[in-house]
């Protein structure tokens, strides 16, 4: 299937993977043709390798529901997406329709989606999170032309949806892993493990991603290995993380993190890249 280079990611995602395809591409596999990814956010390597067929899931349902909206009716998402407004009372309104748990769940499929999209566009620095209660709460950006309405890449990315073998699921990352047959490339982009007590960011979905979620994650991976599936996984480059997966290849690579509240801290740090092949 010949590659679309509209098709690129559509949130912006904490941790997200663009700025880093490049450095990656030698470091993949030289032919992949199905594509597993169990923690996907904003699908950077997704939508750069645009595969044959993919397994693609992610534990924060809203996120798999705007990409089942995009392949199922893009039209009325770039519809909806029309009638939002880049203003600050606006946002806080619509951000507070899932604190009303019974309205939210009567909105309808491309009305959350649209929803996700907007504030996604529009809040500050386009960060992604929740609260405890799994309520959005991040802050309004105050930014004078937000792109709250790109349809050619909507567009695009529903016509690869539609055009590849695409499986989409909100379920345990470790239910994917164990379903995943041989010849699929795994890419694993977990939610990283905090270079500092205060640099831990696991708001993306509630719940967190603890160091025994680590752990569990590293011995899915031991799994794959054993029934010789190719893996490539990112996350910090700590300690503990270095020592979890000391028996893989471990490339150090440098990342820009441009997600932060504080601007001084978004500058580069390393990160790592484990593979269970050459």
């Amino acid at each position: 299937m010949k590659k679309n280079k509209l098709v690129a990611p559509v949130l912006k995602w904490v941790g997200g993977k663009r700025q880093l395809i490049e450095t990656f591409s030698p470091l993949l596999p030289k032919r992949i043709t199905s594509y597993c990814e169990p923690f996907v956010g904003g699908g950077a390597l997704l939508f750069h390798l645009q595969p044959n067929t993919a397994y693609v899931n992610d534990i924060n349902k809203d996120l798999i529901g705007v990409y089942g909206v995009i392949k199922q009716n893009v039209d009325g998402l770039i519809e909806e997406l029309k009638k939002h407004k880049n203003e600050a009372d606006y946002f806080y309104s619509v951000r507070n329709w899932d604190r009303d748990k019974e309205k939210y769940q009567s909105l309808s499929d491309v009305e959350k989606a649209a929803r996700i999209l907007y504030l996604n566009k529009t809040c500050y620095n386009g960060l992604y999170r929740v609260n405890n209660a799994g309520e959005f709460n991040s802050p309004y950006g105050y930014y004078r032309n937000p792109n709250i309405v790109n349809a050619p890449v909507l567009r695009a990315v529903s016509a690869y949806f539609n055009a590849a073998d695409i499986h989409f699921s909100s379920i345990d990352y470790s239910e994917v892993l164990s379903s995943i047959k041989k010849g699929t490339f795994v890419y694993i982009d977990p939610p990283y493990d905090p270079v500092s007590e205060t640099a831990s960011f696991t708001g993306y979905a509630k719940g967190g991603f603890s160091k025994n979620e680590q752990i569990r994650l590293r011995q899915c991976c031991d799994e794959l290995n054993r029934r010789g599936i190719k893996f490539m996984l990112s996350n910090s480059a700590t300690p503990f993380i270095m020592e979890q997966y000391a028996g893989y290849n471990i490339t150090v690579v440098q990342a820009k993190r441009a997600v932060n509240s504080v601007g001084s801290k978004r500058g580069g740090v390393d990160e790592v890249v484990v593979r269970n092949y050459e």
